[in-house]
């Protein structure tokens, strides 16, 4: 009982080496790229795969049990891996080193250890050539080897002399030799496919993130660049910023010209994050620019915009709008708000929001209408557009920084370009923050008749 007991436990911290072993080398990245550029070649992958079966079956064998001139091993778990990596002459390889290992040691079952020992690594290696994913489940992995080891037993009882010797060893290790060994080939195979889930995560992982950037790149070249040349007139300057809370975002903003002497402003808000929602951004962008191009009165224009949004909107989506249209030469300016934040506005000096009532947010409902007001700019005139990534971003007590706190901080600089108001409410809202995580997407636009 004592020398079971002595047995059982090599046995088990033999395969917990071994494991730690297999972990090392299968979440080593540069180990498993080199691997997969050696898919191709054959003989360097049936090379390294018999080379580490070897070494983990000469582990093997110095940590086993020698009892009756035998040695008692986990020796045949490495010749099964490398045939499991390497196919069958991947195991054959393997199984010659560890045999040869077990024939130097000695004793009286050594010469009948490897042969059985070559054998195993070829056959797990033909075994694993036609069905891989079957040898792979912990299940198979356990009854596989456990063939194996009784097959290895049946070797040693037609080989060793005389036969009551080989009867009387075969008897005594029979079962815990086959149960460990069939155990340690499960647990490694588990690794294996846990390994192999996790390296296909990453890649899927990598493989979106890499799409997620040139999303981002392409949905940043839908805004239009607002720098002194564009929109190249003296009467107006305009600039905006969007910062999206994901790699992309459903905010967006716009500056076009409707025709020479109207130029068109709009921002909004499309529910929801991420792809889907850059997605509808980008079909409302193009539907609403098309729409005020083509249909003089701006009511009309949203109404039929919203219109072709709701017939084309499987996702229940929706979008939260301001848009208006400033005559160059008058300085007034027609807009629509469909249920978005009020623009804060400097008009004349004065800082307030621009409460008149809102229609109903676009993709909502089809047939709704949306009405006109107007606005006459004066010189020095302001008004600023902004997302609810603004008031309601939070910092670390959940607090909103709010409409109150954007007013009080708009009072600074009232009389401040475009470009130093959207960078002065940026810094405004990061240190109320405080580093806390963005929740939503943060979008301005900002312009000043001049």
């Amino acid at each position: 009982m004592d020398e079971l007991s002595i047995l059982l436990s090599r046995m088990v911290v033999t395969i917990a080496v071994m494991m730690l072993m297999a972990r090392f080398i299968s979440g080593n990245n540069n180990f498993t790229k080199w691997m997969a550029k050696q898919q191709n070649s054959r003989v360097k992958t049936v090379l390294l795969a018999g080379a580490i079966g070897g070494v983990f079956g000469i582990y093997a064998n110095i940590s086993g049990f020698e009892w009756n001139g035998a040695v008692i091993s986990l020796r045949d778990i490495g010749p099964m891996l490398a045939g499991f990596i390497g196919g069958p002459l991947g195991g054959l390889f393997a199984g010659v080193i560890a045999g040869l290992h077990r024939l130097l040691w000695g004793g009286v079952t050594a010469p009948a250890c490897m042969v059985a020992t070559c054998l195993i690594g070829l056959f797990c290696g033909i075994i694993a050539k036609f069905n891989r994913e079957f040898i792979k489940k912990p299940y198979w992995a356990f009854l596989v080897s456990a063939g194996m080891e009784i097959f290895h037993l049946g070797v040693v009882l037609l080989m060793v002399k005389p036969f009551d010797t080989a009867l009387n060893i075969v008897k005594q290790v029979a079962l815990p030799f086959t149960v460990m060994n069939a155990i340690g080939f499960a647990l490694l195979m588990s690794m294996i496919a846990f390994m192999e889930r996790q390296n296909r995560l990453k890649e899927e992982r990598d493989r979106l993130q890499s799409e997620l950037e040139v999303a981002t790149v392409i949905q940043n070249s839908l805004l239009p660049e607002l720098t002194a040349d564009y929109p190249g007139r003296a009467e107006v300057e305009v600039r905006g910023s969007m910062q999206p809370a994901k790699e992309v975002g459903g905010d967006f903003y716009d500056v076009f010209f409707v025709d020479k002497d109207r130029l068109a402003f709009l921002i909004g808000d499309v529910s929801g994050k991420g792809i889907p929602a850059a997605l509808f951004m980008a079909n409302s962008k193009i539907t609403l620019q098309n729409c005020i191009r083509d249909i003089p009165a701006l009511g009309e224009a949203v109404a039929t915009a919203n219109n072709a949004l709701c017939a084309r909107n499987e996702a229940d989506m929706f979008i939260t709008l301001w848009v208006g249209v400033l005559d160059l030469k008058s300085g007034e300016i027609t807009y629509v708000n469909a249920g978005h934040n009020p623009p804060v506005t400097v008009l004349s000096g004065e800082v307030s929001y621009l409460t008149k009532k809102s229609g109903l947010v676009l993709a909502g409902m089809d047939g709704v209408p949306y009405k006109e007001h107007t606005l006459t700019l004066q010189k020095g005139d302001t008004v600023f557009l902004y997302t609810d990534g603004v008031t309601e971003a939070e910092n670390a007590a959940k607090e909103l920084y709010g409409e109150d706190r954007l007013l009080r901080c708009f009072e600074q600089i009232k009389n401040s370009a475009p470009e130093e108001v959207i960078e002065t409410i940026k810094q405004s809202v990061e240190v109320f923050v405080n580093g806390a995580d963005q929740f939503d997407d943060m979008t301005m636009l900002c312009f000043k008749w001049k």
